[in-house]
């Protein structure tokens, strides 16, 4: 929020800023979702409705679910919340007590670790491994971490800030071993629609998922509903009623006309999806060439979300200057707003940017000349001190 109020600042002094610092879908929701919230505005369906949600949106979620990932989730097994982050507080407020430790791979979505400090838990960050080309769960340094008061593990795939798609072997020995150990596994696959090369593997296709995940899912992302809120919360059926009196305490229900909205959405058409799906690859494409020709940029093609998030230790090594600097220094100098990893606790994105390409490819490529132009510029600057 720091660096969004930074770019308008940037805006007010004439500059046209190019922010790569969004994290939601450019495209409108699509019509045929439109006209469902409509027609339920127009059929007066804008009351309170069950906190768990309407059961006819629980039944599509849980459909969704099992015809992509074969989990056999039934529809009283499916919460329906004001969005992935209220689903994120409930589960998390149904497992955590004050002094409880919550394991997150990091660079990490702020949420999680914000979540459980205002629980009173504390989280315990476990680097991913950085290859040089890209990102790894390590599974092996997520054991070493465990203590008797670790209660969850956070596993968000595919992976904000990164992009990353875990190995579907690590997702599996993931949850393997919070079954053995009796671990909450916190799986968050808002991005699940949004994988560009092979198969997704979710956490719900492991055999135990019951005994161990609570999962989280929404409408934000894959359907361009950000502004609907709309999200949901998975768990075994013995869970329900504590997760459900936690969300009946914290917002009541989700809106009803949002739910009308949502039930359109899965039932389809899903070919505008498709279509935004493969956009995004063409765009992260684009974004990963013209990164690769800037100077002291390191950078790797993400397999899933829409963020890029290129290593930048060389070049603020040459310029002489910190991350969050550079970052600052190309919104006021040239509009282009860019995220530094330290935003992403706790310290492995550190010496990262991310760059969200829920840009058209013109602004991309008008947004990265800026930043190579700029790079190239202040290396010619030091060389010449």
């Amino acid at each position: 929020m720091t660096f969004i109020a930074k770019a308008r600042e940037a805006a007010a002094r004439g500059l046209d800023v190019i922010s790569f610092g969004v994290g939601q879908p450019d495209a409108p929701t699509f019509p045929h979702i439109v006209e469902a919230g409509i027609r339920a505005l127009e059929e007066g369906f804008t009351g309170y409705t069950e906190t768990q949600g309407i059961p006819e949106l629980r039944k599509a979620i849980a459909d969704y679910l099992n015809e992509r990932y074969g989990a056999g989730v039934s529809a009283d097994e499916v919460i329906v919340t004001t969005g992935a982050k209220t689903a994120l507080f409930v589960a998390m407020a149904a497992v955590l007590r004050p002094g409880d430790e919550v394991l997150i791979p990091e660079p990490s979505y702020p949420s999680y670790a914000s979540t459980a400090r205002i629980l009173g838990a504390r989280p315990v960050f476990v680097p991913l491994r950085w290859t040089g080309r890209g990102f790894e769960l390590d599974v092996s340094a997520v054991e070493e971490r465990l203590t008797e008061r670790t209660k969850m593990i956070v596993l968000n795939n595919p992976h904000n800030p990164t992009g990353t798609v875990f190995n579907a072997q690590a997702v599996e020995e993931l949850v393997e071993l919070a079954s053995r150990r009796g671990i909450a596994v916190l799986a968050d696959e808002i991005y699940d629609n949004f994988v560009y090369e092979g198969r997704f593997r979710s956490v719900l296709e492991s055999a135990r998922w019951r005994d161990v995940v609570l999962y989280v899912n929404g409408h934000s992302k894959t359907f361009s509903m950000t502004g609907w809120r709309l999200g949901w919360l998975v768990a075994d059926r013995r869970l329900i009623p504590l997760l459900r009196f936690i969300a009946e305490n914290v917002y009541s229900c989700a809106p009803s006309i949002s739910q009308r909205a949502g039930v359109a959405a899965l039932r389809g058409p899903w070919e505008p999806v498709r279509e935004m799906v493969e956009e995004f690859r063409q765009r992260r494409d684009i974004m990963v060439e013209e990164l690769s020709k800037i100077p002291g940029v390191e950078t790797y093609k993400p397999q899933g979300a829409f963020y890029v998030f290129p290593r930048l230790a060389r070049l603020v090594e040459q310029l002489g200057m910190t991350v969050e600097e550079l970052v600052e220094h190309m919104i006021y100098s040239r509009g282009v707003v860019m995220i530094p990893g330290s935003v992403f606790p706790d310290k492995a994105g550190a010496l990262h940017v991310r760059l969200s390409y829920a840009l058209r490819p013109e602004r991309i490529r008008e947004g990265m000349r800026r930043f190579r132009e700029e790079v190239e510029n202040l290396l010619e600057e030091k060389a010449k001190r």
